[in-house]
């Protein structure tokens, strides 16, 4: 089975092609960039180059996407063209030649501003009922480009799941204050616990997809580590998320000590992939607690995976002020 894999050249689809091709597995890598992972160069919004590229697929991962990095340096034109009419050239290419599963990945940056508590209320517990509320044109165009996919899988009987992933990437983080404050390591360590996922467990979460997307026909899931955290834990992790962490894990405080780390004082979200779990057998390996072992045996917490395929930045251009321009 020829499986395609938009955005070969980024970081996920890069890591779903080591993947399969070290499986053995027939991998068909697109993108615009040339790369070891890239079969074919060209735009998914080009409907012919789709055509050419997919003959002979028999199921789809659909990676390539404008990313919330690209929100400030990309018109809106561009997003419609890319996330949208780009995933719209894949669906009817896919129902044309009858592929048997589609995989979209979509983003927990769909959810917006339901992301974003009021002022005195819990932190968010978000599960795949909440409604999203986009907040730039990256989340509309994302949530439009579900809405497409489902619209395939029950009109047309195209067999689809769209996994909203959290963060994975390396890059330091957006946020200049979070840049200041908190080591790279020490800042995704935190948000392992809410809000961030390792690339390979987001790469097994869409083959495992792939291999259920026929009985699941439609499904819709969010993809992050395994969090400690309860609906019991949502008020206090808004005021004291120190005090609510320690108490789950109470040898916490003096690993991060040796290492100079230190807790977000306060957390606003929770992401929820207990359906994914349950829906797709998706076991995920790098949570929190194997942050805690490998604090414990002075080892890097993230996957070799991770390593191999490192951080590739969002754009040909370097900014000083940081990864990228925030809109």
């Amino acid at each position: 089975m020829t499986i395609l894999v938009t955005g070969s050249a980024g970081h996920l689809g890069e890591a779903l092609m080591r993947i399969l091709r070290t499986a053995g597995r027939d991998a068909r890598g697109v993108d615009i960039k040339a790369s070891d992972f890239t079969d074919h160069v060209g735009s998914i919004s080009d409907r012919a180059f789709v055509h050419h590229a997919m003959k002979g697929v028999r199921a789809v991962i659909h990676a390539a996407t404008l990313h919330k990095p690209h929100v400030a340096t990309h018109d809106y034109s561009e997003f419609v063209e890319t996330n949208i009419a780009g995933t719209l050239n894949l669906l009817e290419t896919s129902t044309d030649i009858s592929v048997g599963a589609f995989v979209f990945t979509s983003t927990t940056s769909a959810f917006g501003s339901a992301l974003t508590p009021e002022p005195g209320a819990p932190a968010a517990w978000i599960t795949e009922d909440v409604t999203p509320i986009p907040r730039n044109i990256y989340g509309v165009s994302k949530v439009a480009a579900e809405q497409l996919c489902e619209l395939f899988a029950r009109r047309h009987g195209l067999a689809t799941v769209i996994l909203r992933t959290s963060r994975f990437f390396p890059e330091a983080d957006d946020d200049a204050e979070i840049r200041t404050r908190y080591e790279t390591d020490n800042a995704q360590a935190n948000e392992l616990l809410y809000r961030r996922a390792d690339i390979e467990d987001v790469a097994s979460a869409h083959l495992l997809a792939i291999e259920k997307a026929s009985d699941i026909r439609f499904g819709r899931y969010i993809v992050s580590a395994p969090t400690p955290f309860t609906r019991a834990d949502l008020a206090e992790l808004r005021t004291d998320a120190r005090t609510v962490v320690r108490r789950h894990f109470p040898e916490c405080e003096a690993l991060y000590a040796a290492r100079g780390w230190h807790l977000f004082p306060t957390i606003d979200r929770v992401y929820v992939s207990a359906r994914a779990m349950a829906s797709l057998g998706w076991r995920p390996k790098y949570d929190f607690n194997h942050v805690l072992s490998c604090l414990r045996r002075g080892d890097d917490f993230r996957s070799p995976l991770a390593g191999e395929i490192g951080a590739k930045g969002y754009h040909d251009t370097v900014f000083a002020d940081g990864p990228y321009p925030v809109a």
